[in-house]
């Protein structure tokens, strides 16, 4: 009887809460902060879509989705508020799903009570007794399988005293994806288990597809502002290691928690884990979200930016202000013996295939075979059979100032990240261009001096963007 008594009090506290429906929003943004004082009962509304979308350019993968979005829909309640959350699977689909949520006390987080089918909705109600920033995942079996498919996203429990206003809050979550095919292959690639299960992702990316935070889709802000990303990790297996190049973010939480660490460079962020970075813009240019398993980012797609408009700091980033010649011990002694004692250093000529060994053959290789699905192959290379003299200034531009996006070499498409390629004076960028456009199979005229001095300077001014540390 005792029992029934409290049921009945409990469940006319609940009731007599304001009620309210959560606004949810599609990644990378956020729900605005909640300006209340007291708790609300407050109703989500969650549906589960499977859909084929883009993973990388060119590839479509069939994605498991909580709202249409990878990751699904961002989440934010108020500590003490009482959760009414239903769950809806679209009758198109083919599969049940469930959903744990890691911000609810309760067996399962949830998973449990919303086991639902095709064409059927569910519903349960919890407290949320802790603040913090939590994952949420489905819990279907095979659980991996459901989660590695895109089913993952955020709960946002805000405090009761909330953090610090700030100018701009992102949303971004981490996510491993596991294909038959490797890195870029194009059309519509299926899940791989076995991948899975030996931890081997084809893509690490953010927010459900390689490059989907760059370009048009960057992040966006103003010098001056303050930026609180939320960041996440949906797994299901690789630990996050996120930093932002240039950055340093002056307040993190770690695990989406209470206590704050300041001036951290990078953050450890596990598998359905997340953590709350913030920090002040002072100076403008593009900042790069990476994950620092740094072949990660620039071989599987965990690329992002972050453009920052309005009036540079010199004072606080110069920008590069000096490019001169350095020779260390050993380059002189080299140097030396290799020439003839009455040849002075400064008449030394450039070597192209030197220049190309020790600037480009990182990454397409020492025979110019490039790699697939990253880098393009220089040898016997379409691109550069027949070089008009616009594509001649393309060279120039991209080696100068690096290249971002699609390029076709021999009938397959690249679509990744070039860096550019510093200390290369006229001189040594023709020399470097005459010999990859000549080498390996490949003819075109030679590049001149003059000719790279002219590309150099026709190309439009650009800001200096900072590289920060890297």
């Amino acid at each position: 009887m005792n029992v029934v008594i409290l049921s009945l009090a409990l469940w006319s506290l609940t009731t007599a809460l304001p009620e309210e429906k959560a606004l949810l929003t599609e990644p990378p943004l956020v729900p605005p902060a909640i300006t209340r004082t007291t708790p609300a009962r407050v109703k989500v509304e969650l549906e589960v879509i499977e859909k084929v979308m883009q993973l990388a350019d060119g590839v479509d993968y069939t994605f498991w989705t909580f709202g249409g979005t990878v990751p699904g829909r961002f989440i934010r309640v108020r500590e003490g508020d009482t959760v009414e959350f239903w769950l809806e699977n679209h009758p198109n689909n083919k599969l049940p799903h469930n959903i744990d949520l890691h911000a609810v006390t309760g067996p399962g987080g949830g998973a449990a009570s919303t086991f639902t089918a095709p064409g059927h909705k569910s519903r349960f109600t919890f407290q949320a007794l802790n603040p913090g920033l939590y994952i949420y995942h489905c819990a279907t079996a095979p659980v991996g399988m459901h989660i590695a498919n895109g089913m993952y996203g955020m709960i946002y429990v805000q405090p009761r005293t909330p953090l610090p206003k700030v100018d701009r809050e992102y949303y971004v979550v981490q996510g491993d994806f596991y294909t038959d095919a490797d890195f870029g292959q194009k059309g519509l690639q299926p899940f791989s288990m076995k991948r899975a299960i030996d931890e081997r992702p084809s893509y690490v990316v953010f927010n459900g597809s390689a490059m989907s935070l760059v370009g048009d889709r960057a992040l966006k802000a103003k010098v001056g502002e303050t930026v609180r990303l939320f960041v996440g990790n949906g797994g299901p297996n690789l630990v996050s290691s996120f930093h932002v190049i240039g950055e340093i973010f002056d307040h993190v939480y770690p695990e989406g928690g209470s206590k704050a660490q300041d001036n951290v460079q990078t953050t450890l962020i596990p598998a359905g884990g997340s953590a709350i970075v913030e920090f002040k813009l002072n100076t403008d240019g593009t900042y790069i979200l990476v994950d620092h398993s740094i072949f990660r980012t620039f071989n599987k797609g965990s690329l992002g930016m972050l453009k920052v408009e309005g009036p540079g700091r010199k004072d606080i980033y110069s920008g590069k202000e000096l490019d001169d010649v350095y020779l260390g011990d050993e380059s002189v002694a080299t140097s030396i013996k290799a020439t003839p004692a009455t040849t002075p250093l400064s008449g030394i000529k450039p070597d192209g295939k030197a220049l190309f060994l020790a600037n480009c053959s990182m990454c397409h290789q020492a025979e110019g075979q490039g790699v697939p699905g990253a880098f393009p192959p220089l040898a016997k290379s379409d691109y550069l059979a027949n070089i008009s003299n616009k594509k001649r200034g393309d060279l120039v531009e991209f080696v100068l100032r690096g290249k971002t996006g699609k390029v076709v070499v021999n009938g397959n498409e690249y679509n990744g990240v070039m860096t550019p390629v510093a200390g290369l004076d006229d001189e040594k960028l023709a020399t470097v261009l005459t010999w990859v456009s000549n080498a390996w199979g490949n003819s075109a005229p030679a590049f001149t001096t003059d000719e790279v001095k002219k590309l150099r300077e026709a190309l439009p001014e650009v800001k200096a963007t900072p590289n920060g540390h890297e």
